[in-house]
């Protein structure tokens, strides 16, 4: 693998990661796509909208609570996405090489 930082990087997934951690890191890497930030975003939105409020402690004390964050995605074999490699994003890419297929956007 050879991705020198400050390029853009598309990524796919070839292998199902046998680690949590690794499937942890694929779905970190894979979440900074353009496509997936705006669909998170989008749903971030709508559990906010939906978000009940109720006083709690007093009038001045509002407690907020909103639904956990829903993944778009999972980590699993044949997704992909194309983001910006910064030097944390090659040597999380380095970790996980044997599971992904790297190439320049």
């Amino acid at each position: 693998m050879d991705v020198t930082p400050g390029t853009n990087v598309t990524v796919k997934i070839i292998r199902q990661p046998n680690s949590a951690a690794a499937q942890k890191t694929l779905v970190r890497l894979l979440s900074k796509d353009r496509e997936v930030v705006k669909r998170d975003d989008k749903l971030a939105r709508i559990r906010k909208a939906g978000q009940t409020k109720s006083p709690r402690g007093g009038r001045w004390r509002v407690w907020e609570s909103r639904q956990p964050k829903i993944r778009t995605i999972t980590g699993t074999a044949g997704e992909s996405g194309t983001f910006f490699a910064g030097s944390q994003e090659v040597r999380d890419l380095k970790s996980v090489e044997k599971y992904v297929e790297v190439s320049a956007a």
